[in-house]
């Protein structure tokens, strides 16, 4: 009985083969067959694309990575060519002989200022070039916003303490003189942090006993006018402001 059933078995077994192959024979299973090795082909090609796609990337994004970087230094270096230039054109124009060329010079000044800032926005320096070309042009208020943005973060991070100082003092004697009555107190603040910053100011000391004295802050004023004649022991300005509180 068993070697009866192996041999059935043995029998079906090229009968399932025989019916197998006349399945294949069928158009239906030639199309399936057919669907298959097309989608064993896309899969295939899309696999090549997309390693072609990786190699390519790797291979593009560190030219890409370096190009910025020496773009960037490429827009440093013109940034600080216009700084430059416009440091030299305000320096010809403050010694010019007549108004109109030393206005001229000026507005040249803020020009190349203006061209700095297109390279580096976050330069403080061409940020207070601009605001003493404007502040020499006479545009006291657009020089007072050029030097809010040169002390303002990010720009800010980009000088010493020294300059920051000066640049403190530079604006404080800017809000003097757009309206002292309103600004003095912003300006007391400014003078503050200047002589913190830039002890050897001696003019920023002086300015400061100034902002004192029209708050009738005697004692105070008198400190400032004494921190300016360490400074400087044979500045007219503190020795009149001590006179004037009888010092």
């Amino acid at each position: 009985m068993e070697l009866e059933k192996v041999s059935e078995q043995n029998n079906a077994i090229p009968s399932v083969l025989r019916q197998l192959h006349t399945q294949g024979e069928t158009p239906e299973f030639k199309e399936r067959e057919m669907m298959m090795m097309n989608t064993d082909i896309l899969i295939q090609v899309l696999l090549l694309l997309l390693g072609l796609g990786m190699v390519f990337a790797m291979h593009s994004f560190p030219k890409k990575l370096i190009s910025n970087m020496r773009l960037r230094g490429r827009g440093s270096v013109q940034a600080k060519r216009h700084f430059v230039l416009g440091a030299q054109l305000l320096a010809r124009a403050r010694s010019a002989p007549n108004r109109t060329t030393a206005l001229n010079l000026a507005k040249d000044a803020n020009n190349e200022a203006d061209k700095a800032l297109s390279f580096d926005p976050k330069d403080a320096a061409a940020h207070i070039l601009k605001a003493l070309a404007q502040d020499l042009q006479g545009h006291k208020t657009s020089a007072l916003k050029s030097l809010d943005a040169a002390l303002s973060p990010p720009a800010v991070k980009s000088l010493s303490d020294r300059e920051r100082g000066d640049a403190l003092f530079k604006r404080a004697e800017l809000q003097i003189s757009v309206n002292r009555r309103r600004r003095v107190d912003s300006a007391i603040s400014d003078l503050i942090e200047s002589v913190k910053l830039s002890q050897e100011n001696s003019k920023a000391y002086c300015l400061l006993g100034q902002c004192y004295e029209q708050k009738e802050m005697k004692e105070e004023a008198r400190r400032a006018y004494e921190g300016a004649r360490n400074v400087e022991p044979n500045s007219v300005a503190a020795r009149e402001g001590l006179d004037r509180l009888g010092s």
